[in-house]
């Protein structure tokens, strides 16, 4: 609830402070100009949001999911339809396929925030009611990218330790990789996604 109650508070006060700046009210104090363009610089998309804008586009999904280390891949396919929204502040993903024999559907979240200074993530699909949260960096110019997060464990009820891996080969293709703990606890690649721009 008090969290409601700050955000509340913070949207009528950039939005009172907004309305001060843009008649140039006289009354606007050095802290009020000061607190606008902290809000403004926050809230304004950059360069680190425009490396997303590779990820943008319609693409052919091939997934590969092992269950276990050394188990045989089980593979699958679908569309992703990845597009900017809110002014260019998230790239929205939204994939239509199936997983495991079966219809599956999934929605994901990824932008920068300004003021951590970290890329970050989110999922939810079909096959769960949990969401899956991620942060991460990237590295030669938006070509290789690493998130770190958790997610909901469907067989001890806990949270479970995801790592992520994106490279861009090019234009047109980026491979998605994904480690969660194995029976033993060790981290093991247990999804590969490769991306396909469609034409």
């Amino acid at each position: 609830m008090r969290s409601k109650v700050f955000f509340t508070a913070a949207v009528c006060l950039i939005f009172a402070i907004s309305l001060f700046a843009q008649h140039d009210h006289p009354q606007m104090s050095p802290e009020q100009m000061k607190l606008m363009e902290a809000y403004q610089k926050a809230s304004t998309p950059g360069d680190a949001h425009r490396l997303l804008d590779q990820m943008a586009g319609t693409w052919n999904v091939t997934l590969k999911w092992w269950p276990a280390p050394g188990a045989p891949a089980q593979e699958s396919a679908g569309v992703s339809e990845n597009r900017w929204i809110l002014g260019g502040r998230y790239v929205e993903q939204r994939f239509n396929g199936t997983a495991m024999g079966q219809p599956f559907e999934g929605i994901g979240y990824t932008g920068y925030d300004n003021i951590r200074k970290e890329y970050f993530g989110t999922w939810i699909d079909s096959m769960s009611t949990a969401l899956m949260t991620t942060t991460g960096t990237a590295e030669e110019g938006g070509k290789k990218w690493t998130f770190k997060g958790t997610m909901g464990d469907p067989v001890t009820g806990k949270a479970m330790a995801v790592e992520e891996k994106i490279t861009v080969v090019s234009p047109d293709r980026h491979v998605f990789e994904m480690w969660t703990p194995g029976p033993d606890g060790a981290m093991f690649r247990s999804m590969e996604i490769t991306y396909t721009r469609k034409k």
